[in-house]
């Protein structure tokens, strides 16, 4: 390998590791029970607001069972007592929802 290929493949995983917290999230609102593209939309808009820990939070929310719904899905994510995971996914739903997210 040379010297010029380390720099590029350092930023190639820095770019993977960056996509991934949006992926895995995208995925878990899709398993929570959100439409695909309202999944996809959401996870574009959250990934970057909340941290890697409050994501984690939302990513426990699939294991208690889909949700019927957003209206069901953002009151489990009432439950979860942030305020700010709160704020950024109310927020990105209603984009999303509306087609200008």
């Amino acid at each position: 390998m040379t010297a010029r290929a380390v720099p590029a493949l350092l930023a190639a995983a820095a770019a993977a590791a960056c996509a991934t917290p949006e992926t895995r999230l995208r995925n878990g609102l899709a398993d929570a029970g959100l439409a695909d593209p309202l999944a996809a939309c959401m996870a574009e808009r959250m990934a970057d607001r909340l941290s890697l820990l409050q994501l984690r939070r939302l990513g426990d929310l699939p294991r208690a069972r889909a949700a019927a719904g957003l209206d069901q899905f953002l009151h489990r994510v009432r439950a979860l007592g942030d305020r700010e995971i709160l704020t950024v996914t109310s927020a990105a739903a209603a984009r999303c929802a509306v087609g200008i997210g």
